[in-house]
């Protein structure tokens, strides 16, 4: 039996971001993730609680037309085209064709995968490379538009994304990931078995939710084969408390991260309702899923979730350092995003 009370946990949390916070966020992947989430959420309890506060960071940025450069900065045509379905905005719709012209048009890197900083002025400053957090960024969005609105060619683009990631970015032995692979080094970063904890966690969560959408396309073996891989990767890695470390294969040496748990809490519920994982990872999900929500922390009138490590990029140098020194903060938009959709799959256990 599952426990209703951790779902209404992490749904007063999503509550209280909408009570408290200003819908000016910023266009970036973080608060992308967070109001796709929300909108998730709003679709699985059938209800509108969410959508004045998503529909004000739309009509903000229809005011102040924003940037789209960079994978991470394509990434909030999740929110515009979830709200352009509920409102038939053309504004909206504006704002969600523009992401979707960057990502047909820009210049591959290597493969179907284009450089994670596209043309931005980061993207000119940091070497040209693919990162793996462009499985959410840049391939969940399209493959969600194109089974909607019956894009063949879209979804190609979509569906690709995984395998030529993994071909760069996934251990041939360890079937962890890489945070990055920079293309004119031909290496990955970081060069020695260093595997970050939100950077698996990204693969385990998209992956499902990229098979939701692609249908019998002819790359979902694959990526039900990589999804597998990693999940079976992970299970050993999990530590007594149900959480994951910030460097996966380093226990007890770092910290651990409530971002990367409720990220592979979320990718492994998902797993074990579409069948793609069997019984020991539905409980292992349930118990990453119930540890950070056990972590959450009641403040004065509202609920924050702590420990989740600041936006982390890979570093040449000393890489491991750079993982273990990133500071921990409450409340980022994607560690909320991530518990928001870990709850809906685990309150789907609850239906079954």
């Amino acid at each position: 039996m599952i426990e209703p009370s951790y779902y209404n946990k992490a749904t007063a949390l999503a509550d209280f971001v909408c009570r408290s916070w200003d819908p000016k966020m910023k266009w970036m992947w973080g608060e992308a993730l967070l109001g796709f989430a929300l909108a998730r959420l709003d679709d699985f309890q059938g209800t509108h609680k969410y959508q004045a506060f998503l529909q004000a960071y739309c009509d903000y940025y229809v005011a102040h037309p924003p940037r789209m450069d960079q994978s991470d900065t394509i990434a909030p045509a999740l929110i515009t085209y979830a709200m352009q379905k509920k409102t038939g905005n053309t504004a909206y719709k504006a704002l969600t064709d523009r992401a979707l012209h960057y990502i047909i048009n820009e210049p591959r890197l290597i493969g179907d995968s284009v450089n994670h900083l596209g043309n931005s002025l980061e993207g000119k400053l940091y070497p040209k490379s693919i990162w793996v957090d462009s499985l959410m960024m840049f391939s969940v969005f399209p493959s969600l538009y194109a089974r909607e609105q019956n894009k063949p060619d879209l979804m190609d683009i979509a569906a690709r994304q995984p395998r030529t990631m993994a071909k760069y970015l996934m251990d041939n032995d360890d079937k962890l990931w890489y945070h990055a692979y920079w293309v004119r080094q031909q290496t990955h970063y970081p060069r020695s078995k260093i595997f970050w904890g939100r950077g698996n966690g990204w693969v385990i969560a998209s992956l499902p939710m990229i098979l939701e959408n692609i249908g019998d396309h002819p790359e979902r073996d694959e990526i039900i084969t990589m999804f597998y891989q990693t999940s079976a990767a992970l299970l050993p890695l999990q530590r007594e408390d149900g959480c994951f470390e910030t460097v996966l294969n380093k226990p007890g040496k770092t910290y651990r991260e409530l971002s990367a748990t409720a990220l592979i809490a979320s990718g492994w519920l998902q797993g074990c309702r579409m069948g793609f994982l069997d019984e020991k990872y539905r409980a292992a999900g349930k118990r990453a899923f119930e540890a950070v929500c056990s972590a959450l922390v009641e403040t004065n009138g509202g609920i924050s979730m702590p420990e989740v490590s600041a936006p982390t990029i890979p570093l040449p140098l000393f890489p491991y350092l750079g993982y273990k020194y990133v500071p921990l903060g409450s409340d980022w938009s994607y560690g909320i995003a991530a518990l928001i959709f870990a709850a809906i799959e685990y309150r789907r256990l609850e239906g079954e």
